[in-house]
């Protein structure tokens, strides 16, 4: 009945090891479980044989444990959670569409470094590297550089 118990717990703990690496990866508490199991069976060998028995059951447990776990892995199970694909398209941007350097406009907010400005009719977020511009001052485009609008 003893050896019974033993094996039982052993491989249930092999099992649950296995679902966790293969079935359910992530959770962790299928692994622990399998771990406790597994531990727990290799602590009934201690209580209940002699020491090199019980030695020979933890060793082949823990290369049973770790087999299954490089088996897990290498199996490519790990292949199916992981992103294979790249999006590589652009988005249309044209919030800059008909604003050239050398275009002049007016602040519509004190600029600090960032602020308010308007080119023709529309109002763009812009920024100064000059520093403080307060409202209604004449601002011209120094820079355009990915979305933002560099002014002086």
């Amino acid at each position: 009945m003893t050896w019974a118990l033993i094996l039982g717990l052993l491989v249930l703990g092999l099992i649950l090891i296995l679902l966790e690496v293969i079935f359910v990866p992530g959770t962790t508490v299928v692994g622990i479980l399998g771990l406790a199991f597994s531990a727990f069976g290799v602590y009934l060998a201690f209580v209940n044989y002699d020491s090199s028995t019980a030695l020979w059951v933890l060793g082949l447990t823990a290369i049973a444990n770790v087999g299954v776990i490089f088996y897990g892995f290498k199996s490519g199970v790990w292949k199916r959670f992981s992103l294979k694909d790249t999006i590589s398209s652009r988005t249309y941007d044209d919030r800059l569409e008909g604003l050239q350097v050398g275009l002049r406009g007016k602040t519509i907010s004190d600029i600090k470094p960032y602020g308010k400005a308007e080119f023709g009719d529309t109002i763009y977020e812009v920024k100064s590297n000059s520093g403080f511009i307060p409202t209604g001052q004449e601002v011209e485009i120094q820079q355009l550089e990915y979305n933002r609008i560099i002014i002086k």
